[in-house]
Protein backbone atom coordinates (compact mmCIF):
# COMPACT_ATOMS: atom_id res chain seq x y z
CA UNK A 1 0.00 0.00 0.00
CA UNK A 2 1.42 2.95 -1.31
CA UNK A 3 0.49 5.91 1.49
CA UNK A 4 1.03 9.12 -0.17
CA UNK A 5 2.30 10.07 -4.11
CA UNK A 6 2.74 13.76 -4.93
CA UNK A 7 2.63 14.15 -8.76
CA UNK A 8 3.29 17.33 -10.52
CA UNK A 9 3.77 16.48 -14.28
CA UNK A 10 5.33 18.71 -16.24
CA UNK A 11 6.85 17.69 -19.49
CA UNK A 12 4.66 15.08 -19.97
CA UNK A 13 1.42 17.12 -19.84
CA UNK A 14 2.37 19.71 -21.69
CA UNK A 15 3.50 17.48 -24.64
CA UNK A 16 0.09 15.57 -24.87
CA UNK A 17 -1.51 18.92 -24.11
CA UNK A 18 -1.69 19.63 -28.39
CA UNK A 19 -3.91 16.45 -28.33
CA UNK A 20 -6.76 17.95 -26.99
CA UNK A 21 -9.20 20.86 -27.54
CA UNK A 22 -9.12 23.52 -25.47
CA UNK A 23 -12.67 24.87 -24.22
CA UNK A 24 -11.36 28.02 -23.08
CA UNK A 25 -8.20 29.69 -21.25
CA UNK A 26 -7.53 28.41 -17.29
CA UNK A 27 -6.95 31.39 -15.13
CA UNK A 28 -3.71 32.86 -15.49
CA UNK A 29 -3.45 34.61 -11.87
CA UNK A 30 0.41 34.21 -11.64
CA UNK A 31 -0.36 31.63 -9.12
CA UNK A 32 -0.42 27.81 -9.06
CA UNK A 33 -4.09 25.97 -8.44
CA UNK A 34 -3.99 23.40 -6.32
CA UNK A 35 -5.97 19.87 -6.45
CA UNK A 36 -6.50 16.76 -3.81
CA UNK A 37 -7.15 13.58 -5.41
CA UNK A 38 -7.69 10.86 -3.41
CA UNK A 39 -7.94 7.25 -5.72
CA UNK A 40 -8.89 4.36 -3.81
CA UNK A 41 -6.36 2.43 -5.86
CA UNK A 42 -2.84 0.92 -5.62
CA UNK A 43 -1.03 3.38 -7.54
CA UNK A 44 0.85 0.54 -10.16
CA UNK A 45 -3.23 -0.47 -10.74
CA UNK A 46 -4.26 -0.16 -14.77
CA UNK A 47 -7.98 1.13 -14.14
CA UNK A 48 -6.81 3.71 -11.54
CA UNK A 49 -4.50 4.95 -13.89
CA UNK A 50 -7.04 5.44 -16.14
CA UNK A 51 -9.21 7.15 -14.32
CA UNK A 52 -6.68 9.93 -13.13
CA UNK A 53 -5.50 9.89 -16.93
CA UNK A 54 -9.07 10.91 -17.81
CA UNK A 55 -8.89 13.72 -15.24
CA UNK A 56 -6.15 15.16 -16.47
CA UNK A 57 -7.42 14.92 -20.16
CA UNK A 58 -10.43 16.55 -18.61
CA UNK A 59 -8.31 19.52 -17.01
CA UNK A 60 -6.28 19.91 -19.86
CA UNK A 61 -9.44 20.50 -22.03
CA UNK A 62 -10.37 23.49 -20.22
CA UNK A 63 -7.31 25.35 -20.31
CA UNK A 64 -5.19 23.89 -17.11
CA UNK A 65 -1.62 22.64 -17.67
CA UNK A 66 -0.24 20.71 -14.55
CA UNK A 67 3.15 21.97 -13.36
CA UNK A 68 2.34 25.34 -15.12
CA UNK A 69 -1.18 26.69 -13.55
CA UNK A 70 -2.03 23.70 -11.72
CA UNK A 71 -0.63 21.90 -8.99
CA UNK A 72 -2.54 17.99 -8.41
CA UNK A 73 -1.33 16.27 -5.39
CA UNK A 74 -2.98 12.27 -6.22
CA UNK A 75 -2.60 9.90 -2.88
CA UNK A 76 -3.29 6.29 -3.74
CA UNK A 77 -3.97 3.23 -2.39
CA UNK A 78 -6.52 1.20 -0.97
CA UNK A 79 -7.23 1.06 3.24
CA UNK A 80 -10.05 0.91 5.60
CA UNK A 81 -11.72 4.01 6.98
CA UNK A 82 -8.96 5.36 9.56
CA UNK A 83 -6.23 5.33 6.75
CA UNK A 84 -8.99 6.91 4.56
CA UNK A 85 -9.20 9.48 7.18
CA UNK A 86 -5.72 9.91 7.54
CA UNK A 87 -5.32 10.43 3.49
CA UNK A 88 -7.47 13.25 3.59
CA UNK A 89 -5.82 14.91 6.41
CA UNK A 90 -2.98 14.83 4.80
CA UNK A 91 -4.76 15.92 1.38
CA UNK A 92 -5.71 19.04 3.64
CA UNK A 93 -2.52 19.89 4.49
CA UNK A 94 -1.61 20.84 0.67
CA UNK A 95 -4.26 23.82 1.27
CA UNK A 96 -6.46 22.39 -1.93
CA UNK A 97 -8.62 24.93 -3.43
CA UNK A 98 -10.87 21.22 -4.42
CA UNK A 99 -10.65 17.55 -3.38
CA UNK A 100 -11.79 15.32 -5.50
CA UNK A 101 -13.18 12.18 -3.78
CA UNK A 102 -13.22 8.81 -5.03
CA UNK A 103 -16.21 6.76 -3.30
CA UNK A 104 -18.55 7.28 -0.26
CA UNK A 105 -16.07 6.65 2.44
CA UNK A 106 -13.93 9.23 1.03
CA UNK A 107 -16.28 11.47 0.32
CA UNK A 108 -17.67 11.41 4.12
CA UNK A 109 -13.99 11.65 5.49
CA UNK A 110 -13.40 15.09 3.35
CA UNK A 111 -16.77 16.24 4.51
CA UNK A 112 -15.28 15.58 7.95
CA UNK A 113 -12.09 17.23 7.65
CA UNK A 114 -13.41 20.56 6.28
CA UNK A 115 -16.80 21.97 5.30
CA UNK A 116 -15.00 25.15 3.46
CA UNK A 117 -13.08 23.54 1.12
CA UNK A 118 -14.93 22.64 -2.31
CA UNK A 119 -15.54 18.60 -2.43
CA UNK A 120 -16.52 17.30 -5.62
CA UNK A 121 -17.39 13.23 -4.96
CA UNK A 122 -17.39 9.92 -7.50
CA UNK A 123 -19.25 7.00 -6.40
CA UNK A 124 -21.74 8.55 -3.80
CA UNK A 125 -24.65 5.86 -3.68
CA UNK A 126 -27.30 8.53 -2.34
CA UNK A 127 -25.82 11.43 -1.90
CA UNK A 128 -29.13 13.16 0.05
CA UNK A 129 -29.28 10.69 2.71
CA UNK A 130 -25.51 10.68 3.50
CA UNK A 131 -26.32 14.09 4.18
CA UNK A 132 -23.52 15.21 1.48
CA UNK A 133 -25.84 17.56 -0.36
CA UNK A 134 -29.53 19.02 0.76
CA UNK A 135 -30.94 17.94 -2.85
CA UNK A 136 -29.13 16.80 -6.02
CA UNK A 137 -30.39 20.01 -7.94
CA UNK A 138 -29.36 22.26 -5.36
CA UNK A 139 -26.74 20.65 -3.17
CA UNK A 140 -26.29 24.18 -0.67
CA UNK A 141 -22.84 23.29 0.76
CA UNK A 142 -19.36 22.50 -0.31
CA UNK A 143 -20.23 19.05 -2.37
CA UNK A 144 -21.23 18.15 -4.88
CA UNK A 145 -20.44 15.25 -7.69
CA UNK A 146 -21.44 12.29 -9.52
CA UNK A 147 -23.91 9.26 -8.43
CA UNK A 148 -23.10 5.85 -9.32
CA UNK A 149 -26.03 4.20 -8.38
CA UNK A 150 -28.47 3.65 -11.13
CA UNK A 151 -31.39 1.08 -9.43
CA UNK A 152 -32.32 -0.65 -12.97
CA UNK A 153 -28.64 -1.88 -12.79
CA UNK A 154 -29.22 -4.63 -10.65
CA UNK A 155 -32.01 -6.16 -12.67
CA UNK A 156 -30.12 -5.90 -15.57
CA UNK A 157 -27.35 -7.73 -14.79
CA UNK A 158 -29.94 -10.94 -13.92
CA UNK A 159 -31.37 -10.53 -17.61
CA UNK A 160 -28.12 -10.34 -18.65
CA UNK A 161 -26.73 -13.39 -16.59
CA UNK A 162 -29.63 -15.50 -18.00
CA UNK A 163 -29.23 -14.67 -21.42
CA UNK A 164 -25.94 -15.29 -21.49
CA UNK A 165 -26.09 -18.22 -19.19
CA UNK A 166 -29.55 -19.93 -19.05
CA UNK A 167 -28.56 -22.75 -17.24
CA UNK A 168 -28.17 -20.50 -14.10
CA UNK A 169 -30.86 -20.77 -11.23
CA UNK A 170 -28.57 -19.40 -8.47
CA UNK A 171 -26.86 -16.40 -8.15
CA UNK A 172 -24.86 -14.60 -5.54
CA UNK A 173 -24.13 -11.50 -5.71
CA UNK A 174 -20.64 -10.94 -3.92
CA UNK A 175 -20.44 -7.05 -2.71
CA UNK A 176 -18.09 -5.49 -0.15
CA UNK A 177 -20.60 -5.00 2.46
CA UNK A 178 -19.07 -1.58 3.24
CA UNK A 179 -20.24 0.06 0.43
CA UNK A 180 -23.97 0.88 0.57
CA UNK A 181 -24.74 1.61 -3.19
CA UNK A 182 -23.88 -1.85 -3.51
CA UNK A 183 -26.42 -2.82 -1.05
CA UNK A 184 -29.12 -1.04 -3.04
CA UNK A 185 -27.74 -2.84 -6.24
CA UNK A 186 -28.12 -6.24 -4.80
CA UNK A 187 -31.79 -5.08 -3.47
CA UNK A 188 -33.11 -4.03 -6.45
CA UNK A 189 -32.09 -7.31 -8.04
CA UNK A 190 -33.22 -9.33 -5.19
CA UNK A 191 -36.28 -7.86 -6.05
CA UNK A 192 -36.61 -9.23 -9.76
CA UNK A 193 -34.93 -12.19 -9.19
CA UNK A 194 -38.36 -14.73 -9.08
CA UNK A 195 -38.61 -13.00 -12.49
CA UNK A 196 -36.01 -14.35 -14.04
CA UNK A 197 -36.16 -17.81 -12.53
CA UNK A 198 -33.65 -17.43 -10.15
CA UNK A 199 -32.89 -17.60 -6.39
CA UNK A 200 -30.32 -14.98 -5.12
CA UNK A 201 -27.90 -14.75 -2.64
CA UNK A 202 -25.91 -11.87 -1.30
CA UNK A 203 -22.52 -12.88 -0.03
CA UNK A 204 -20.33 -10.36 1.90
CA UNK A 205 -16.51 -10.20 1.00
CA UNK A 206 -13.42 -8.42 2.28
CA UNK A 207 -10.68 -9.80 1.12
CA UNK A 208 -8.93 -12.07 -0.95
CA UNK A 209 -9.35 -15.16 1.42
CA UNK A 210 -13.09 -14.12 1.68
CA UNK A 211 -13.11 -14.13 -2.03
CA UNK A 212 -11.64 -17.76 -2.40
CA UNK A 213 -13.90 -19.27 0.25
CA UNK A 214 -17.14 -17.72 -1.53
CA UNK A 215 -16.05 -19.10 -4.96
CA UNK A 216 -15.24 -22.38 -3.72
CA UNK A 217 -18.61 -22.72 -1.98
CA UNK A 218 -20.37 -21.83 -4.71
CA UNK A 219 -18.43 -24.03 -7.01
CA UNK A 220 -20.30 -26.71 -5.43
CA UNK A 221 -23.84 -26.08 -5.78
CA UNK A 222 -24.94 -26.62 -9.40
CA UNK A 223 -25.80 -23.89 -11.76
CA UNK A 224 -24.67 -21.27 -9.88
CA UNK A 225 -23.57 -17.47 -11.05
CA UNK A 226 -21.71 -14.73 -9.92
CA UNK A 227 -22.43 -10.91 -9.91
CA UNK A 228 -20.12 -8.06 -8.64
CA UNK A 229 -20.95 -4.54 -8.40
CA UNK A 230 -19.15 -2.12 -8.49
CA UNK A 231 -16.45 -1.13 -6.05
CA UNK A 232 -12.70 -0.13 -5.46
CA UNK A 233 -11.93 -2.96 -2.81
CA UNK A 234 -13.36 -5.71 -5.06
CA UNK A 235 -11.55 -4.40 -8.10
CA UNK A 236 -8.39 -4.49 -6.61
CA UNK A 237 -9.04 -8.33 -6.85
CA UNK A 238 -10.23 -8.49 -10.14
CA UNK A 239 -7.58 -10.70 -11.37
CA UNK A 240 -8.07 -13.10 -8.57
CA UNK A 241 -12.04 -13.07 -9.22
CA UNK A 242 -11.78 -13.63 -12.84
CA UNK A 243 -9.27 -16.84 -12.47
CA UNK A 244 -11.59 -18.46 -10.02
CA UNK A 245 -14.46 -17.94 -12.01
CA UNK A 246 -12.87 -19.55 -14.57
CA UNK A 247 -11.43 -22.45 -12.57
CA UNK A 248 -14.61 -23.15 -11.24
CA UNK A 249 -16.85 -22.53 -13.97
CA UNK A 250 -19.11 -19.69 -12.86
CA UNK A 251 -20.66 -17.57 -15.30
CA UNK A 252 -20.18 -13.99 -13.62
CA UNK A 253 -21.53 -10.90 -14.54
CA UNK A 254 -19.48 -7.54 -13.93
CA UNK A 255 -20.18 -3.88 -13.19
CA UNK A 256 -16.71 -2.60 -14.32
CA UNK A 257 -15.12 -3.53 -18.21
CA UNK A 258 -11.92 -3.83 -16.03
CA UNK A 259 -12.88 -7.37 -14.88
CA UNK A 260 -13.26 -8.46 -19.04
CA UNK A 261 -10.20 -6.63 -20.15
CA UNK A 262 -8.74 -9.38 -17.50
CA UNK A 263 -10.88 -12.29 -19.21
CA UNK A 264 -13.91 -12.47 -17.28
CA UNK A 265 -17.04 -12.95 -19.27
CA UNK A 266 -19.10 -10.01 -19.51
CA UNK A 267 -19.98 -6.38 -17.79
CA UNK A 268 -22.11 -4.16 -17.94
CA UNK A 269 -22.47 -0.48 -16.10
CA UNK A 270 -21.22 2.78 -16.07
CA UNK A 271 -17.66 4.56 -17.50
CA UNK A 272 -16.27 5.30 -14.50
CA UNK A 273 -13.49 6.90 -16.33
CA UNK A 274 -16.45 9.04 -18.25
CA UNK A 275 -17.30 10.03 -14.90
CA UNK A 276 -13.79 11.56 -14.25
CA UNK A 277 -13.42 13.29 -16.94
CA UNK A 278 -16.98 14.63 -16.15
CA UNK A 279 -15.45 15.66 -12.69
CA UNK A 280 -12.47 17.41 -14.27
CA UNK A 281 -15.13 19.86 -16.23
CA UNK A 282 -16.82 20.46 -12.13
CA UNK A 283 -13.23 20.97 -11.09
CA UNK A 284 -12.90 23.74 -13.52
CA UNK A 285 -15.81 25.55 -13.02
CA UNK A 286 -14.97 25.83 -9.20
CA UNK A 287 -11.71 27.02 -9.84
CA UNK A 288 -12.95 29.68 -12.07
CA UNK A 289 -15.39 30.48 -9.33
CA UNK A 290 -18.68 28.67 -9.46
CA UNK A 291 -19.42 27.02 -5.91
CA UNK A 292 -20.28 23.52 -5.21
CA UNK A 293 -23.59 24.17 -4.07
CA UNK A 294 -25.08 25.40 -7.37
CA UNK A 295 -23.13 23.09 -8.90
CA UNK A 296 -26.33 19.87 -9.38
CA UNK A 297 -25.18 16.17 -8.35
CA UNK A 298 -25.16 14.36 -11.68
CA UNK A 299 -26.36 10.57 -12.42
CA UNK A 300 -24.63 8.29 -14.98
CA UNK A 301 -24.81 8.91 -18.63
CA UNK A 302 -22.67 6.41 -20.53
CA UNK A 303 -23.37 2.46 -19.73
CA UNK A 304 -21.12 -0.13 -21.82
CA UNK A 305 -21.69 -3.46 -22.56
CA UNK A 306 -18.63 -5.65 -22.87
CA UNK A 307 -18.30 -9.60 -23.81
CA UNK A 308 -15.48 -11.69 -23.70
CA UNK A 309 -15.78 -14.34 -26.37
CA UNK A 310 -12.75 -16.37 -24.98
CA UNK A 311 -13.90 -16.33 -21.65
CA UNK A 312 -17.53 -17.54 -23.00
CA UNK A 313 -15.65 -20.69 -25.18
CA UNK A 314 -13.36 -21.31 -21.82
CA UNK A 315 -17.04 -21.90 -19.81
CA UNK A 316 -18.48 -23.68 -22.44
CA UNK A 317 -21.00 -20.49 -23.44
CA UNK A 318 -22.37 -19.64 -26.72
CA UNK A 319 -23.30 -16.07 -26.38
CA UNK A 320 -26.80 -15.71 -28.47
CA UNK A 321 -25.82 -13.15 -31.45
CA UNK A 322 -28.75 -10.88 -30.41
CA UNK A 323 -26.51 -10.85 -27.04
CA UNK A 324 -23.41 -10.05 -29.52
CA UNK A 325 -25.43 -7.48 -31.58
CA UNK A 326 -25.92 -5.04 -28.67
CA UNK A 327 -22.32 -5.37 -27.44
CA UNK A 328 -20.49 -1.91 -27.25
CA UNK A 329 -17.38 -4.44 -27.44
CA UNK A 330 -16.57 -8.12 -28.04
CA UNK A 331 -13.11 -9.48 -26.99
CA UNK A 332 -12.27 -12.20 -29.01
Amino acid sequence: MKRRDFITVTGGAAAFASLWPIAAPAQQSGRMRRVGVLMLYAESDREGQLRAQAFREGLEASGWRVGTNLLIEFRWGVGDLEWIKSQIAGLMKFEPEVVLANSDPAAKAAQSASRTVPIVFIGSSDPVAQDFVQSLAHPGANMTGFSVVEPTLGPKWLELLKEIAPRVTRVSVLLNPGNSGSALLALAAADSSKRFGLEMVVTPIRDAAEIEAAAEMLAKQPNSGLIFPPDPVIAGHRKLIVDLAARHRLPAVYALRSFVDEGGLISYGISIPELFRQAAGYVDRILRGDKPEDLPVQGPTKFELLINLKAAKGLGIEAPPTLLARADEVIE
